[in-house]
């Protein structure tokens, strides 16, 4: 038997940072225990867990607030995880060599890089990107989950992009279950 897939902390921490920012501490700390989810209250991931345990989160909290909601969360806690890369993941060095290259050149090396590390975002799933005239990231959700959980790559992508590639880039974002799996497709405008 293999063992379970596992993603990077940051889906969690950040997922419940960010609704602590949306509700406030206290409710939120109320939403996560009616959710079944109050194990994570001071008790936050601090290396790789199983990816099953952020799409857990995910379908209690959309079960409980709506999508709509639940997106809005999802998103800011990509931004957040994003913010978190910057800081501490992705090498400052590398940083300056992309932000004043042309933004083609700037996506295509990026997306390369980040391709080497797919796995702890994607778990068991799939990632995938095109580079040219209308470049697109694709990710690939094959544990059981909610497309909502879309919104979480959605988020991280963009402020990832928009801070080394290019402050306007832009993405319309497709997620859509497809049989067992979540397609999200993420067209981006650099």
């Amino acid at each position: 038997m293999n063992s379970p897939s596992k993603i990077g902390p940051n889906s969690i921490i950040q997922t419940v940072a960010a609704l602590e920012e949306s509700f406030g501490k206290n409710e939120a700390e109320t939403l996560l225990r009616r959710i079944g989810q109050g194990h994570w209250i001071g008790n936050l991931p601090s290396e790789m867990t199983e990816e099953s345990k952020f799409h857990s989160l995910v379908s209690a909290i959309e079960k409980e607030i709506g999508e709509r909601k639940t997106a809005a969360i999802l998103e800011e806690s990509g931004r957040r995880t994003a913010a978190y890369l910057l800081r501490v993941r992705i090498p400052e060095f590398f940083q300056k060599i992309l932000k004043p290259l042309p933004s083609g050149i700037a996506f295509r090396l990026f997306l390369f890089a980040i391709s080497k590390n797919a796995w702890t975002f994607a778990g068991s799933g799939e990632f995938s990107y095109t580079a040219g005239k209308n470049p697109e990231i694709k990710v690939r959700v094959t544990h059981p989950s909610k497309p909502v959980v879309g919104n979480f790559y959605l988020g991280t992508f963009e402020a990832l992009l928009e801070e080394l590639v290019n402050p306007n880039t832009k993405i319309k974002a497709t997620i859509k279950q497809q049989e067992s799996s979540i397609l999200c497709s993420y067209r981006c405008t650099i």
